[in-house]
């Protein structure tokens, strides 16, 4: 660990054991941030080489891996697909088969092709327009477009279109609430998300880095059976401090 976390340590582990007050919660998730980034460093997210494709790839991971989406996206690169006028024309069976990898591809494939169809009715199929419109009226337009909710509608603020939307996923709600950061105004998408529009800068490149750095801890340490022994969260966690005592106090 370094010098500035260990500076960090007594004043982010007693803030763990308060009230989330607004104060507290700030000096949480920042701190949160600065550990999982001195831990994993930058993941460099979103893999997509296009604002289509990170769209796509938005829609794509679902309920998958992303090492399924990469395949799906293959296929689509594969057969010169990875356009607007190209997924508008083509059959939606077609289009199915060659997001198989993903899994739910025949939904995934009506999923798409909403999307697709509402750009091009829209926007003329112009994804440049569609994203530069006011960040609030954007995820309303998002979230009635077919097959888009929450989730998927703030991956592509935040990373197709460069937008300050928080993305929670089911990673982020497990971590917090093992740190005891759980908002205090209800368990609802919007209430994790306000958590942290509330206590930090709307910026898009820390938005961006947070997400995938808690994306990252929760794959590989905070699973739903979490590693606590050695987890870089564990001083201010009051769940892996409660799971470690417990473990010692059993090996007695």
């Amino acid at each position: 660990m370094s010098k500035a976390s260990q500076k960090r340590d007594s004043t982010s582990a007693q803030a763990s054991e308060a009230a989330p007050t607004a104060d507290v919660s700030k000096a949480l998730l920042l701190e949160v941030y600065h550990r999982l980034y001195e831990r994993y460093g930058p993941q460099h997210w979103w893999p997509g080489e296009s604002p289509l494709e990170t769209v796509l790839g938005a829609i794509l991971t679902q309920n998958t891996a992303w090492t399924n989406v990469e395949k799906a996206l293959a296929n689509l690169k594969g057969t010169d697909m990875l356009s607007v006028h190209a997924l508008r024309g083509v059959a939606e069976p077609d289009l199915a088969a060659m997001l198989r990898p993903s899994g739910y591809f025949n939904a995934k494939a009506r999923k798409v092709k909403a999307f697709i169809n509402y750009l091009w009715d829209c926007y003329h199929g112009e994804m440049e327009e569609f994203l530069q419109e006011d960040t609030e009226w954007l995820r309303e337009e998002l979230l009635s477009i077919y097959g888009i909710g929450e989730e998927t509608a703030d991956d592509i603020l935040l990373y197709a279109a460069g937008k300050p939307s928080f993305v929670i996923d089911t990673y982020t709600r497990r971590i917090l609430e093992r740190l005891a950061l759980k908002p205090s105004d209800g368990k609802s998408y919007q209430a994790y998300q306000r958590l942290f529009h509330r206590n930090l800068p709307r910026d898009v490149s820390l938005y961006n880095e947070y997400h995938a750095l808690l994306d990252r801890h929760g794959k590989e340490t905070c699973k739903k059976e979490p590693l606590c022994r050695g987890c870089c969260l564990l001083e201010l966690c009051p769940r892996g401090r409660l799971s470690i005592d417990t473990s010692n106090s059993q090996t007695l």
